[in-house]
This record gives C-alpha cells, sequence and structure tokens, in this order.
C-alpha cells in the first residue's frame, strides 16, 4: 500500500469502527415499550429522580446511545393486559351471597412517574406476576365493593357498580405503576335463585310492553296501511284522470294536426288547381279573353241576381220570422196566463173545498156532540121518572101497609102462593113419561095431585120457619077484626086465607049471611 493512502485508510478504519460502535450502543425504542437506562452521565431529559436521589432515565418513541461501561439499558412492555376477575360467595348489604365475575384491562401507566414506579416493582420479574398482583387488588376490591351494596343496585346499575370498584381499585394500582383501562361486569350470578327473582317481574314486563308495542305496531300498520291504501286509490284516479286528460290533449292535437294537414292539402290541391289554370290560361289565352269578357257579364249578371234575391230574403222570411216570433212570443205570454189563472182557480177551489170541508167537519162535530147531549138527556129524564115511579109505588105501597098493615102483608103472601106452586110442580113437568101403580084401592092417581096440595098446606109452616111469618096467626087476626066490623069482609078474609080466588071471595062476600033461627 502507498504510503499516501495509509493515514487515510487509518481514518476511516477509525471512523467506521466509530460508527460500528455507535451502531451497536444506539438503542430504538417502538411505541409500545419503555426502555429504562440506569448509570451514569443520563443527562436531565427524561429523568426521574426519588427523595433518595436515585435517578432512571425513561426513553419512550424515540433512541438514545447507551455509554459502555457507564449505562445500562433494560425494556419494559407497555402493552395492556387483561385480566379476569372473579369472587366466591359474597355476602352483600342484605346477606344475600353471590359471584360476580370481571373483566379487567391494565397497563403500565404512560407517565414517568407510572414507568419509573413500574419499573422499581416489575423489572426483572415476569408478566405473570404483575397480572397476578394487580388481580389480587382488583378482586379484593371488588369483594369490598360487592359487600357494600345491595344486590338490587348491583343487578340494576351495573356500570355504576363496575366504575367504583374501578375508582377504588385504580389508587392501589397506581401505587404500583399501573392503570386500568376498562372494567366490567361480565356475570352476576347466585346460587339461591335470587336473581332469577328479580329478574321475572321485569321479563313480565318487558313481555307485556313487548306485547302492547307489538298490538300498537300491528294497530299502526294497519292505519299506515290503510292510509297508503288511500293515497295509493288517490295516486290512481289522479293518473286515471291525467292519462285521460293526457289522451283528450292528444286526441285534440291529432285533430288539429288533422285539421292543419288537410287544410294545407286542401291549399296545395287548390295551388295545383291555380297553377295548372294559369298554364291553361297561358295557352288559350287569347281564346279566353273572350270567354273571360263573358264570364265577367254573367259574373255581373250573376252579382246582380244574389243581391236580388238577398233583398227578397230579407223582405220574405226575416219578415216572416219576426212574425213567427212575435206570435211565439204571444202564444208563449197566453199560455203563461192561462198556467198562472189555472193554478189561481185550482188554488182558489182547494182552498174552497179545505174551508168546505172543514165546516162540514165542524157541523157534523156539533150535530154529534147535540144528539150525545140529547140522547144523555133522555136517558136521564127516563131514568128520573122512573125513580119517581119506583118511589111514588114505593111510597103508596108503604102507604098501603101503614093502612091496612097485616091486611097487606097476607095480601101479598097470598099473591105469591101461585107463584110458590107453580116452582114446586116445575120437577112433575119436566117427567117425560109417568107410570102409576094402582095397588088396588083406586087411590093411585089420587096421591099424584095430593103430593101438590100436600106441598101447598106445609107452605104456611115453611114461611113461618123461614121468614119467622105466621099466615094462619095473620088470618085468624084479620077475620076476628073483620067479623066484628063486616061479615062480608070476613068472608073474604077468610076466602082469601084458604087460597080461594079473589073473584070467589068477592062473590061470598056480596051473598048474604043465612042464619039458623035456632042457632045462638
Amino acid at each position: 500500500m502507498p504510503e499516501y493512502l495509509v493515514i487515510p485508510s487509518i481514518v476511516v478504519g477509525v471512523f467506521i469502527v466509530l460508527g460500528l460502535a455507535f451502531w451497536a450502543r444506539y438503542k430504538t425504542v417502538s411505541p409500545d415499550e419503555a426502555m429504562i437506562v440506569t448509570g451514569s452521565f443520563l443527562g436531565s431529559s427524561n429523568v426521574a429522580a426519588d427523595d433518595t436521589g436515585r435517578r432512571i432515565k425513561i426513553v419512550r418513541g424515540g433512541g438514545a446511545f447507551i455509554l459502555p461501561i457507564f449505562q445500562r439499558a433494560e425494556f419494559l412492555s407497555l402493552l395492556s393486559m387483561k385480566l379476569d376477575v372473579s369472587t366466591p360467595e359474597v355476602y352483600t348489604e342484605q346477606g344475600v351471597p353471590v359471584m360476580a365475575d370481571g373483566v379487567a384491562i391494565i397497563k403500565i401507566g404512560g407517565s414517568i412517574e407510572d414507568v419509573a414506579t413500574a419499573a422499581e416493582q416489575f423489572m426483572g420479574k415476569p408478566v405473570e406476576a404483575l397480572k397476578s398482583e394487580a388481580q389480587e387488588v382488583l378482586e379484593g376490591h371488588l369483594r369490598a365493593i360487592l359487600g357494600s351494596m345491595t344486590v338490587e343496585e348491583v343487578y340494576r346499575n351495573r356500570d355504576r357498580f363496575a366504575q367504583e370498584v374501578q375508582s377504588v381499585a385504580a389508587k392501589d394500582l397506581k401505587k404500583m405503576g399501573l392503570q386500568i383501562v376498562s372494567f366490567t361486569i361480565k356475570d352476576l350470578r347466585d346460587k339461591h335463585g335470587y336473581l332469577d327473582a328479580l329478574g321475572k317481574p321485569r321479563i313480565a314486563a318487558v313481555k307485556r310492553d313487548a306485547e302492547i308495542a307489538e298490538a300498537q305496531a300491528v294497530r299502526d300498520s294497519r292505519i299506515q296501511k290503510a292510509m297508503a291504501e288511500e293515497e295509493g286509490q288517490k295516486a290512481e284516479l289522479l293518473r286515471d284522470t291525467n292519462i285521460a286528460e293526457a289522451s283528450k290533449a292528444n286526441q285534440l292535437k291529432v285533430a288539429a294536426f288533422k285539421k292543419e294537414q288537410d287544410t294545407a292539402k286542401a291549399e296545395a290541391d287548390q295551388a295545383y288547381t291555380i297553377q295548372e289554370a294559369r298554364i291553361k290560361q297561358q295557352v288559350v289565352e287569347e281564346q279566353m279573353q273572350v270567354e273571360l269578357v263573358r264570364k265577367e257579364r254573367e259574373i255581373d249578371l250573376e252579382t246582380k241576381e244574389i243581391l236580388r234575391r238577398e233583398k227578397q230574403y230579407d223582405s220574405e222570411v226575416k219578415k216572416k220570422a219576426d212574425a213567427d216570433r212575435y206570435a211565439v212570443v204571444q202564444a208563449a205570454e197566453a199560455e203563461k196566463e192561462k198556467q198562472y189563472r189555472a193554478a189561481d182557480a185550482l188554488k182558489y177551489r182547494i182552498e174552497a173545498e179545505a174551508h168546505a170541508m172543514a165546516e162540514q167537519k165542524r157541523l157534523e162535530g156539533q150535530a154529534l156532540a147535540d144528539a150525545e147531549r140529547a140522547k144523555g138527556t133522555a136517558e136521564a129524564e127516563v131514568i128520573r121518572l122512573r125513580g119517581l115511579a119506583e118511589a111514588e109505588a114505593k111510597e103508596k105501597l108503604a102507604q098501603a101497609f101503614e093502612k091496612f098493615g097485616e091486611a097487606a102483608v097476607l095480601d101479598i103472601i097470598v099473591k105469591m102462593l101461585p107463584e110458590l106452586a107453580g116452582k114446586i110442580a116445575e120437577p112433575i113437568q119436566s117427567i117425560d113419561k109417568l107410570t102409576v101403580v094402582d095397588t088396588g084401592n083406586g087411590s093411585g092417581a089420587a096421591r099424584l095431585s095430593n103430593y101438590v096440595t100436600d106441598l101447598m098446606a106445609t107452605a104456611p109452616e115453611m114461611l113461618k120457619s123461614v121468614a119467622g111469618i105466621d099466615v094462619n096467626q095473620l088470618m085468624r087476626n084479620l077475620t076476628s077484626r073483620t067479623a066484628e066490623s063486616s061479615p062480608a069482609a070476613a068472608v073474604t078474609a077468610a076466602a082469601a086465607g084458604i087460597g080461594l080466588p079473589a073473584a070467589l071471595a068477592a062473590a061470598a062476600a056480596e051473598e048474604p049471611v043465612k042464619r039458623d033461627p035456632d042457632a045462638s
């Protein structure tokens, strides 16, 4: 090697060795870990010192050169760790034993103090030791918080329960350089069915609310469906209307196009005809001059004829139309007046008939009322006269009783005897066939007639027993009084007492009494 290259080569070699040494001693740190540098010459940035003066340097997300011999570097993971926290049966504030399962996510804190504290306590230990210590702390606080709450509070508000556990445990974990990323209660159970009993009312309420909500949803769905159907029908009707209007507009446009087309065709035909006429006119121009003059004269004549006809039409047709119109108007006015008069006559006739019917009804009602009144008056008069006659008869009867006394009573009883005999003989009249048996002494037929007389003979006794009237005594009294006054009256009374007819009694009374001269 040439001499002029030795020194540069040595310099390059030294730089290479220094570079390799620097590369070997420069440590970089990833975002999920922290590098703990201990030793001397640590500098002042990211250095944590305690009361005793011990210092460590913490490097995160960067790099640092580690001085050989003077410094030492170790790495501490900052990754989160999952801990399954569970408790045995713990008695709550109400004395109900429950078990709780939770999940905690922890990690080493990101601040310089947290990393320094964790490095002091866990540097050189396995990760399982860190998990075990953190798990013990969390389970202890979980049991403590669970024992200070009721089952209902834990069951109904798990988030608050988890937050209380996390807030209490975070203080102790902070002393270990750890922090709780999240803590969740995974399960809460018991062996006695207490939680199931708590959930049943809520389940029933939820089912009830679900059924009510389902019914309301069905109702709303039906209402919305009906409204949608209504809107659909309205839309269909609007669509049909729009279609009909569009069809009408289309037909009108087609008719307009056809009209324009026909007009254009007619104009074209007319133009063709005119052009053809012009060509023919040019060919026979001279011949047409004479014909044109003739035609002009004919046109003048026709024009004059048209004017004449118009004047004639004005003088005949229009006048006739005016006359017809006047006649129609007059006929209509006459018919109108006729109908008015007929209506007035009909109205008057209806009113007259109504008044006549009303008057007839009134007179009929009045006549009926008068007839009923006269009938009532007549019946009342008949009743009054009948009552007067009966009263007069009773008064005369009373006067007769008062005047004649026992004779009147006896007269009434005697008049009743024939009727009584007839009533007694009625059973014999109803006999269809009667057979009389004679025992040989000829008294069989006489017994039938004697039956009635025997019954009549017992009549005075029957009246005495039934009515208390002694007919025989009345006759004796009457005959004794009348014998003293008049022998004829005594005979009449005696005849009446034995039931003789009135004529015989009167004849006996008129016959003079023959006395035996020898009688005393």
